[in-house]
């Protein structure tokens, strides 16, 4: 004889789980499922969707099964069910008594849509704003309100650390609180791929394409990982028309413009190109010191009676260029290492602690590394762009080149002609100036460099 497993003991069996399948797996495969029963040496569960419903059964069945045992349940076997299209649940599922995990929002009809953790700490409340973010910021916060939206896609872009997927998460936080009902799903490239090809393998397509074509917002961070994946990207631009037919609004993300993204098909650039562009910006200094500053706010509160001296936020926000996450790495070290040893925070301190990160702030881009990111732009061999051939498809980004290595170095003009085949200093300078005058009449071109250098100088 069995009997009704209750809310406490289900949320005891949910925190052993969390600790044996990791949290990502708990959050995205285990947190979604809903008790249905226990009784004569039966469990049954209910899971969002039929894909869903076997995903878990071939790889969690045995540790739901095993934990259950431990617990001191008397359980042979569990069974997954599914609910019918908007049917009512058949009960309400036991909240876990473990800490939630940060994941994907709750969508309308209570079941759980499997995306990526949500970072509680990227809110637009701490999101520092200055002029190289202030569009992107201003355009996230229109899609965050919830309402119609007279662009579609939003499409960030940016390199490393420059806060893309901050404003993401961002929008995600704030639609939950302003939407509660709408199907918000935040996830990775790699993990729409990761999800497309085991429902390919499972033959559980049809469920795919269910979980992500009934969403109200989907955001796509890093976009650029499914150029070349033929399959993926068919299925993603099917999954991008059928949302934008329906009026659903999508965010995507990556780390270059749409156009200048290798290996995407040209429908999916064009299908991209036709909502909002907008292009995170390095930080500028004040930018910089203002994120320092608002960081070093809350950190006083965490070390109270800690001193910063004068400056000492000025002189990271000019030497620590880079990117934000490296910026507010240091800053978090220097607070934590001054607390350790009890001394104020001074220059001296700062940069006694922070050595490392100050000397790979100074490092050097060098020729060779501009040749080569040149070469691979441009898909050219290194040894054209280096060797005698002249042909405009080889010159052009030899001259390209030659333009980044008198700017990002700082080698002389006949060291640069010998890093380039051993030519003449005159010849050197004849390829700045003539990418100097085109980059002001040609849009691409001016685009391209400005890739390049973020490329060389991240």
């Amino acid at each position: 004889m069995g009997w009704k497993m209750t809310d406490e003991s289900w949320g005891r069996v949910c925190n052993e789980l969390q600790k044996a399948v990791g949290e990502n797996n708990y959050a995205t495969w285990i947190a979604p499922l809903r008790l249905i029963d226990l009784a004569d040496g039966i469990v049954q569960l209910e899971a969002p969707t039929k894909f869903m419903r076997d995903w878990v059964s071939r790889n969690f069945g045995e540790p739901i099964l095993r934990e259950l045992r431990r617990s001191g349940h008397i359980v042979e076997r569990i069974e997954f069910r599914v609910p019918e299209l908007r049917a009512t649940p058949a009960a309400k599922i036991a909240k876990p008594a473990a800490k939630p995990v940060p994941k994907a929002r709750r969508v309308a009809d209570d079941t759980e849509l499997p995306g990526a953790p949500l970072d509680a700490r990227f809110t637009f409340d701490r999101f520092v704003v200055g002029k190289p973010n202030e569009l992107a910021h201003a355009a996230a916060r229109r899609v965050a309100e919830g309402g119609p939206v007279t662009f579609n896609p939003l499409f960030l872009y940016g390199g490393v650390g420059l806060g893309k997927t901050h404003l993401m998460h961002a929008i995600a936080h704030e639609l939950s609180t302003r939407r509660p009902e709408l199907r918000v799903l935040y996830l990775s490239a790699e993990q729409f791929m990761y999800r497309f090809v085991q429902a390919l393998r499972e033959r559980q397509i049809m469920d795919f394409k269910e979980m992500f074509r009934s969403v109200d917002v989907l955001m796509v961070d890093d976009v650029q990982f499914i150029a070349g994946k033929d399959s993926t990207q068919e299925e993603f631009f099917h999954t991008f028309n059928a949302l934008v037919d329906q009026g659903k609004q999508i965010v995507i993300s990556a780390d270059r413009a749409p156009g200048e993204i290798k290996d995407l098909e040209e429908r999916i650039k064009s299908r991209l190109q036709c909502g909002l562009i907008v292009d995170l910006h390095p930080t500028d200094y004040e930018l910089r010191l203002g994120i320092l500053q608002t960081k070093a706010e809350a950190y006083r509160a965490q070390y109270p009676g800690l001193v910063i001296a004068n400056g000492v936020l000025e002189f990271l926000a000019h030497r620590i260029t880079t990117n934000v996450r490296v910026l507010e790495g240091a800053l978090t070290r220097l607070f934590a290492f001054a607390s350790l040893v009890g001394r104020d925070i001074t220059l001296d301190l700062a940069q006694e602690c922070l050595a490392d990160i100050l000397l790979n702030s100074d490092r050097k881009v060098t020729i060779e590394e501009i040749q080569r990111k040149v070469a691979e732009h441009f898909n050219v061999r290194l040894s054209d762009m280096i060797g005698p051939k002249r042909a405009r498809p080889i010159a052009r980004p030899r001259q390209v080149a030659m333009y980044l290595a008198k700017h990002l170095t700082t080698r002389s003009l006949p060291e640069i002609g010998r890093r380039f085949g051993g030519r003449d200093h005159t010849t050197i300078m004849h390829g700045i100036r003539k990418i100097e005058e085109l980059k002001g009449s040609d849009h691409q071109l001016a685009e391209d460099i400005a890739l390049l250098r973020r490329l060389l100088e991240s």
